[in-house]
């Protein structure tokens, strides 16, 4: 019979899973930003998985080992803009999601919900057009392109519901209509539209969007 384990032997064991496990984390946070700058930079076509192992430092193998290929890169790098970091925190887990969920005046909801949307593409407008023209090229990254489409729906569909349970929708407007309206107004095409093209700032973005969405949604009570 094998001899029980030695408690003071764990520690160093599960200290030394715990260091593989950092610098892994370190490894591949590398290789996610030089690719997502890289991207920027040169554009989704231009950018090899060479270059992206040169300016993280690692090795071509490495890059594949650690997040793989160029669609992989571009998609793990646009999952951190959206939420914001490389913690293994869910969007619909983070502050400012239960801080929507958290509040019962729906016109308030609406605003907390476009300060939410306009932060998000913020993050993700610059590397958002990277993958629009990626997806001319790549199938992977135009279904890339069409799954975040899908992403913004079910989120506008998740708040509307939320909106509807709190009496926030007008007279003889469907749940879906709604949704509908709000996917195609937090597109992240119209942010960069009025904030980097023609220099809107976002006070005034977010201002405009939640007294369309406000208009557009809620009853005349509630305007």
């Amino acid at each position: 019979m094998s001899p029980p384990p030695d408690a003071t032997t764990q520690p160093p064991k599960r200290y030394a899973s715990r260091v593989r496990d950092e610098q892994a984390r370190r490894t591949r946070r590398a290789i996610v930003t030089a690719a997502h700058d890289l991207f920027l930079a040169q554009g989704y076509a231009a950018t090899t998985i060479d270059g992206i192992a040169a300016a993280a430092g690692v090795s071509r193998r490495t890059v594949f080992n650690s997040v793989g290929g160029k669609a992989a890169l571009i998609k793990l790098a646009l999952d951190w803009a959206i939420v914001g970091d490389d913690e293994p925190i869910a969007l619909a887990d983070r502050p400012a999601i239960k801080a929507i969920l958290a509040e019962s005046d729906p016109r308030q909801a609406v605003a907390l919900w476009v300060q939410a949307v306009a932060d998000v593409a913020a993050r993700t407008a610059p590397l958002g057009e990277v993958l629009t023209a990626a997806a001319d090229i790549d199938p992977a990254a135009a279904e890339l392109l069409a799954e975040a489409g899908r992403n913004r729906m079910l989120g506008a569909t998740m708040f509307v519901r939320y909106l509807a349970s709190l009496g926030g929708l007008a007279a003889g407007l469907t749940e879906q209509h709604a949704a509908e309206l709000c996917w195609a107004l937090t597109d992240g095409h119209l942010y960069r539209l009025l904030v980097a093209q023609r220099g809107w700032s976002t006070a005034d973005f977010n201002r405009w969007l939640s007294d369309s969405l406000t208009a557009a949604l809620l009853p005349n009570r509630e305007r």
